[in-house]
């Protein structure tokens, strides 16, 4: 793969980091995902050599919402249970879990925090296979893993993460289907940079045209269900970080049993809804939120999905599903940095943030 995928132009000419940082995504995960295979190989060898049963996911923040992505990757094409872990069970009531045949995998774009790489330490002292997904082959928690994926990203300045978001998703996206060994799915990922430069371009120009009418937003939920469940959590929380709205996420069956009653006439939801098994299932719900009155917010690729919508966030079409959370999340990247500029505030200093957050 090769670094070809150009800023659309009037993203060159921004002022933000933020904004700049969400159209070096293409790139960034082209080279992720031409670095990373010997690394992936080397993983994929262990693992199969100690029988690995399930994985044990240690994350927080949008790094935790990669891992609810890799739920469905691995549980779907691997096979595996997989759980996050509770580092405070590690760190203040010192009752870790015994861990047996179990992979016990660290996400962390800055590999900083206290707790997750209390987790993987003890992992360790238990001789379980570690491994991490990390920006910082120096960090503590690279130095805490056995195998080591590096996002290829290049410094990621923005205080709300989106490269190191979307290059974590496709890293891991790599180590599923190459334990599979899907010849067909390898290939897919060969397309996504491009598929990802698509994204932005028409996220940029939808997202930028539609953030003025919800200026006055201050509360909204965010759907999707399956491998797009963890997007709509992903989505949420950049809404919050840099527009400062209280948005929910939910799964579209968890929505339905009691938060639907929120619902009135003109309450917004963003439906992330790519096409998919899923999608007659979305359509179906798309229309009982129509018929309640919301103001829909489609991401898809459906021209189905995106007729419910007011607001429209296009995705490209010929990705299978399981890929297409790389994508969704861009146009909810976008929709929060112009939302955030037209309600005045800088995307690039969000109030009360740090770049690096460190738990314990």
């Amino acid at each position: 793969m090769k670094e070809s995928y150009t800023i659309p132009s009037a993203m060159e000419k921004t002022a933000t980091i933020l904004e700049k940082e969400i159209g070096e995504q293409p790139n960034a995960i082209a080279r992720t995902l031409d670095s990373c295979g010997p690394a992936v190989q080397k993983l994929c060898s262990d693992i199969r050599r100690k029988e690995i049963s399930y994985v044990l996911l240690a994350a927080r923040g949008s790094s935790d919402n990669a891992g609810t992505y890799a739920k469905y990757l691995f549980s779907s094409f691997n096979g595996w249970p997989v759980v996050q872990s509770t580092p405070s069970l590690y760190t203040f009531y010192h009752t870790p879990p015994r861990l047996k045949n179990a992979l016990v995998l660290g996400i962390s774009q800055s590999g900083q925090s206290e707790d997750i790489v209390e987790v993987m330490a003890d992992a360790r002292s238990q001789g379980a296979l570690t491994a991490s997904v990390t920006a910082d082959a120096s960090s503590p928690l690279a130095k805490s893993s056995d195998h080591v994926l590096l996002l290829q990203t290049g410094p990621e300045k923005a205080v709300a993460a989106t490269k190191t978001f979307t290059c974590s998703l496709a890293l891991l996206a790599e180590l599923s289907v190459a334990l599979q060994g899907d010849q067909k799915k390898l290939a897919a990922m060969k397309e996504l940079p491009e598929h990802a430069g698509k994204t932005v371009e028409m996220g940029e120009k939808a997202a930028a045209a539609k953030a003025e009418r919800y200026r006055y937003m201050d509360r909204c939920v965010v759907i999707g269900r399956g491998f797009s469940y963890g997007i709509a959590l992903e989505i949420a929380l950049k809404l919050k970080e840099l527009t400062y709205v209280t948005a929910d996420p939910y799964s579209s069956a968890d929505f339905l049993h009691g938060p639907m009653a929120m619902i009135e006439p003109g309450f917004p939801v963003i439906l992330v809804a790519p096409s998919g098994t899923l999608l007659e299932h979305m359509k179906e719900f798309a229309g009982q939120l129509s018929e309640r009155g919301s103001e829909i917010l489609a991401i898809s690729d459906s021209e189905a999905i995106l007729g419910f919508g007011l607001t429209r966030l296009p995705l490209p079409g010929d990705l299978p599903e399981w890929l297409s959370p790389v994508l969704a999340v861009i146009p909810g990247q976008l929709l929060a940095l112009h939302l955030a500029v037209a309600k005045g505030f800088d995307p690039d200093a969000p109030r009360g943030l740090k770049k690096v957050t460190v738990t314990r």
